[in-house]
């Protein structure tokens, strides 16, 4: 994370017009690799996986995640589903990451399953099967100002009690056996403890959902937003990258997905355009 100097463009706001300090989220995004496309069909237990096509030759990392079959090659993997899109009710990418292009030490790839919509099911199938291949990249989808929401693991805490993990309040130091602790938890009825009930037990380690984060700032130069000496525990920005407005979930070098926000707000103003962006050293000296 940094911070960014920018005029308050919120209407109503307290300091509107005025320079307040934005804190500011980077988020390195090398481009995805579109490695196949996967045909649905309806049935009475849900959605069922038809037919797949992947790419002819996928990178040597792909062998550390998953072993593709010969009959899902692209040709014959293309022409069951093409033959078949009467029968079929959704079409979706897998997208998988390219953590090389990134630096940070990570081989295997992250396979990510992503829903292609709009349109019929055959102009849906013809535009996965442009994209199947190549490379789709952040700016694709998203531009600045847009809102985006974040998906990601939390940090993880460990095994905590009640009075960390939900915030109640300590009992008095006379209290019987135990101070860190609720008074009851339940009467005779429900004869069962209630999920409502504080108790102890794993915090963090989640999977969370922010929304509604705004774009600031989308660039190819990942050295223009790096601080001297790098992020603390990340190091030097090496391919394209995208700035949110606020934190998102998770720590260091974990993996975050972006996606289009679900719930966009109807008054959200137009991202504000930075007079300053810090690159300070946060390292120490």
């Amino acid at each position: 994370m940094t911070y960014g100097i920018a005029v308050d463009n919120r209407q109503g706001s307290l300091t509107f017009g005025k320079e307040i300090v934005i804190p500011l989220t980077v988020l390195e995004s090398p481009p995805m690799l579109a490695c196949a496309i996967r045909g649905y069909v309806k049935t009475y237990e849900g959605a069922r996986t038809f037919g797949e096509a992947w790419i002819e030759k996928p990178a040597k990392d792909f062998e550390r995640v998953i072993s593709v079959p010969e009959k899902f090659m692209t040709e014959e993997g293309l022409k069951k589903i093409e033959g078949n899109l009467d029968k079929i009710a959704d079409i979706r990418l897998l997208m998988a990451t390219q953590p090389r292009l990134a630096k940070r030490g990570k081989k295997a790839p992250d396979l990510i399953e992503v829903k292609v919509g709009g349109g019929t099911i055959k102009e849906r199938f013809e535009y996965a099967k442009k994209l199947l291949g190549s490379e789709v990249r952040v700016g694709d989808f998203i531009k600045e100002g847009h809102a985006v929401d974040t998906i990601g693991i939390t940090k993880g805490k460990g095994i905590q009690g009640p009075v960390k993990r939900w915030g109640i309040r300590r009992k008095i130091h006379k209290a019987n056996k135990t101070v860190r602790q609720v008074g009851s938890i339940g009467g005779w009825t429900p004869h069962y403890v209630e999920y409502s009930v504080p108790r102890a037990g794993q915090m963090g380690f989640h999977q969370r959902t922010e929304y509604n984060k705004t774009v600031i700032k989308l660039g190819n130069n990942g050295a223009e937003v790096t601080p001297k000496g790098g992020f603390i525990r990340y190091g030097q920005i090496n391919s394209e990258y995208v700035m949110l407005k606020g934190s998102v979930p998770g720590t260091t070098n974990r993996l975050i997905l972006m996606r289009i926000a679900s719930r966009p707000s109807e008054e959200e103003p137009a991202a504000p355009k930075l007079d300053y962006l810090s690159i300070m050293s946060h390292q120490g000296d």
